[in-house]
């Protein structure tokens, strides 16, 4: 091939076809079943306006049912990746990869995998694998470009692979995967304005309808549909957009990066746990009451104030709503002050409009620092500080939480936060059977799991007990 032949999406495409489980080593595929088992949970327990409004579109729309709803019901492979990814995103306890100038949601290729594969009669290894490439290329590529900083949203490298991963399910060679890659994001060039204030409804739909768009288009690349091979380097690619060039390091079969991913134990961005985290441990450890205090100074990266704390995507003075509370460190540090957690009840919008923590956030104060933002994304460090009406005053600094990949999230705490959260959805026996069928994925069907993800509950039978993870 001469060198003006040669295309990057060429190179990705063999890079999917030369895929194989020999590429995922030992750690790498423990932990993939347990990102598997806490996306599940998150999906599971997924309960609200906007899951009721996506379910009835699905409904709505009709299909022939090839793939399994959460919750019970079957649609189209396409139907399914939407209420489901959606789904996998409501609480905001995903996991996440970190990168400079950006991140990216793995867990968002999961309900893609899951329907494809469902379809496919794949078997569980088959599901893993496929999740496993689809991981890689999305980290890969985020770890390389500041999407964010751009001024895009990571629904672009998700584009990428759940096309890789879809192909790689469907069995396709390395030319018309390659062309399926090409179509679906040449397509889904989405921008971060969805991150910003006014935060919407579709910030965690976004993903859904990226994932479900890519499914779609690689079904057209396996029946011969070509799409721009120039999509990187083209005259008009991706490296004109974003004014470098894009290396994926395809030379390197590897397919470990899930060990690079982090977990979440509340019901926010990535980057306020380590504040919440911290503004727990200060509360437990002098037993403060959220009467007593004057003030609160978070001190963070500049990633973390941008986003989150009143930077440059959008004041943070007032949320109203659900997806602005969880993208909102002042209204987290307020409820984890006052309710003592931040999961599933400290998202809805009661919760949210509530005097007591309006009136508590206007007390809270974000700043970003330099010497914190040096560590990140290595690290996400903070600073708090809580001030007493009586002139006492508590801080402490953390470099990380757990589940970070510097203190990850075991599988026996993942169990726990799995348990925590489909308690209300799914009897003692449904829950023990689903995990033991993500523990064993490599040797069973992916239809005995699907199977059981039909049999939870849609809505909750009873209350949710403390958090415990």
């Amino acid at each position: 091939m001469n060198r003006s032949d040669r295309h990057v999406v060429d190179d990705l495409g063999r890079f999917v076809a030369a895929a194989d489980m020999s590429h995922v080593s030992e750690g790498a595929r423990r932990s993939l079943k347990r990102n598997v088992l806490d996306t599940l949970g998150c999906a599971i327990a997924a309960d609200g306006e906007v899951i009721t409004a996506i379910l009835e579109h699905v409904e709505s729309v009709g299909a022939a049912p090839a793939a399994t709803l959460i919750g019970g019901g079957c649609t189209s492979v396409e139907q399914a990746t939407l209420l489901n990814s959606v789904r996998v995103r409501y609480l905001d306890l995903l996991d996440t990869y970190l990168a400079p100038g950006g991140l990216c949601h793995p867990a968002d290729n999961f309900a893609a995998m899951l329907a494809v594969a469902e379809q496919r009669r794949a078997s569980g290894e088959e599901f893993l694998l496929a999740l496993a490439l689809a991981y890689e290329i999305q980290c890969r590529f985020s770890a390389r470009v500041p999407v964010m900083a751009r001024g895009l949203n990571h629904a672009l490298q998700l584009a990428l692979s759940v096309a890789a991963g879809s192909a790689r399910l469907l069995g396709l060679d390395a030319e018309p995967a390659a062309h399926a890659i090409a179509i679906a994001a040449a397509d889904n060039v989405s921008l971060s304005v969805i991150h910003s204030e006014p935060v919407s409804n579709w910030k965690g739909i976004s993903p859904g309808i990226t994932a479900q768009r890519a499914v779609s288009t690689t079904g057209l690349a396996a029946r011969g549909i070509t799409g721009p091979r120039g999509l990187f380097e083209g005259p008009n690619g991706l490296d004109r957009l974003l004014e470098q060039t894009v290396d994926l390091n395809l030379s390197d079969p590897s397919l470990d990066v899930v060990e690079q991913t982090h977990l979440k134990r509340y019901c926010a961005l990535i980057h306020g746990q380590p504040v919440i985290e911290t503004v727990l441990h200060l509360a437990g450890s002098h037993a403060l009451s959220h009467h007593d205090i004057a003030e609160v100074r978070l001190e963070v990266f500049q990633t973390a104030y941008d986003i989150a704390g009143g930077g440059r995507f959008g004041d943070k003075a007032a949320p109203r709503t659900k997806e602005q509370a969880d993208y909102n460190l002042r209204y987290l540090a307020a409820v984890a002050l006052i309710d003592g957690q931040v999961g599933p009840e400290q998202l809805r919008e009661d919760r949210v409009q509530r005097d007591d923590v309006q009136s508590l956030l206007r007390r809270v104060e974000v700043v970003a620092d330099e010497s914190l933002t040096a560590g990140y994304p290595l690290t996400t460090p903070v600073r708090v500080h809580i001030g007493l009406t009586d002139g006492r005053r508590w801080s402490r600094e953390q470099t990380d939480f757990e589940g970070a990949a510097t203190r990850p999230l075991s599988w026996d705490r993942v169990v726990q936060k799995f348990h925590w959260l489909t308690e209300p959805y799914a009897d003692d026996a449904l829950r023990a059977d689903i995990i033991a069928a993500v523990a064993d994925l490599d040797t069973i069907s992916i239809a005995t799991l699907t199977a059981l993800l039909a049999r939870v509950r849609r809505t909750p039978e009873r209350l949710r007990t403390h958090h415990p993870v």
